[in-house]
């Protein structure tokens, strides 16, 4: 099952030195915006969003009908549909989208270990 672009979005204590630090590791700033406590930096394929006080721990995230450079996908799974496998397989999730609705939406759940997962199509 194809889930989409892959980053890591990590939480921070201070934006300004984990940008400098991803930097001198050949991340470049693709988005976000300093002023909002987020960054979104890349190396070659390599994902990071890097956010200040948005959120606790580490999240794996997954953008369904996005390439790793933000693009649109012509075909892609939506979030609907992987909800619905997730299910299917007995995989309890934390928050769900409306399984008659369209479009952007977001589903979230947590791996065995702890680890949180957002699965975010934005179109």
């Amino acid at each position: 099952m194809e889930l989409g672009a892959f980053s890591v979005s990590l939480s921070v204590k201070d934006l300004e030195v984990s940008k400098k630090f991803y930097e001198n590791l050949g991340f470049e700033k693709f988005g976000g915006n300093m002023e909002h406590n987020y960054l979104i930096m890349k190396n070659g394929n390599s994902l990071i969003g890097l956010f200040q006080g948005m959120f606790e721990g580490n999240i794996l995230t997954f953008n369904p009908g996005w390439n790793e450079n933000a693009e649109n996908l012509e075909n892609f799974k939506d979030v609907r549909d992987i909800q619905k496998h997730l299910k299917g397989k007995g995989i309890e999730l934390i928050s769900e989208v409306d399984e008659n609705g369209s479009g952007p939406g977001s589903i979230t759940l947590t791996d065995p270990d702890g680890n949180n997962i957002l699965i975010d199509q934005h179109r």
